[in-house]
């Protein structure tokens, strides 16, 4: 046995070195580019993926939206001088963002001319195609569509009121008539009785003597 290893000796040692040499040469084996096909391109690295178009779309109307809903909330508690001085402040509003505030703010007058003047700045915000103006159209056309509900409502209210005010002049002209009557009614009966008038065929002439 002993004499088997000592001869296998020599040739493991002559043998161990190019071992060490073919398995370092096949740790260091970078491998070659994978042959691509027409129209396939071959990922050196990775890169993040960019969002896409409508995340970024959702995040700009977010950040036009929400200052608008902030003011809008701050127009409920102004009293009425303040609000009037809002609606001379901002004017002849030129972009869709003073637009929207100035037709918020004369939508809280409860006045129909107001309110038909909110209108129109809406549609002329969702004409405006600029970058600053797109985000606000979801919100120009939510706004529209209630003032709308608004003003069928408001029309509605003023014919009510105009029929009120029919009935209640008609109700005011027949008192009036009633008061003539009472009052033709009283002097009537304030009035002495008439004495009857006698004829001359029926008085009583005294006997002759």
């Amino acid at each position: 046995m002993l004499s088997s290893l000592e001869a296998f000796g020599p040739v493991f040692c002559r043998a161990l070195p190019w071992a060490l040499v073919l398995s370092l040469a096949a740790g260091c084996t970078v491998p070659g580019p994978s042959p691509a096909g027409p129209g396939m391109a071959t990922v050196t690295e990775h890169t993040p993926a960019a969002p896409p178009p409508r995340a970024n779309a959702v995040l700009s109307e977010a950040d036009a939206v929400t200052p608008l809903l902030a003011y809008a909330d701050r127009l409920r508690g102004l009293p009425g001088p303040e609000l009037a001085q809002e609606i001379a402040r901002l004017g002849n509003a030129a972009s869709a963002g003073d637009q929207l505030r100035l037709a918020l703010s004369l939508s809280q007058t409860r006045q129909l001319h107001d309110l038909v003047r909110a209108q129109e700045l809406l549609q002329r915000a969702l004409a405006n195609n600029s970058e600053e103006a797109r985000p606000l159209h979801a919100l120009a056309r939510l706004l529209a569509a209630r003032f709308s509900e608004q003003r069928r409502a408001e029309d509605q209210l003023d014919r009510q009121n105009q029929q009120l005010r029919d009935l209640q002049r008609r109700l005011e002209q027949t008192q009036d008539k009633l008061d003539a009557l009472k009052e033709i009614e009283r002097s009537l009966s304030s009035r002495p009785p008439a004495a009857p008038a006698s004829s001359p065929r029926g008085r009583i002439r005294p006997p002759s003597p």
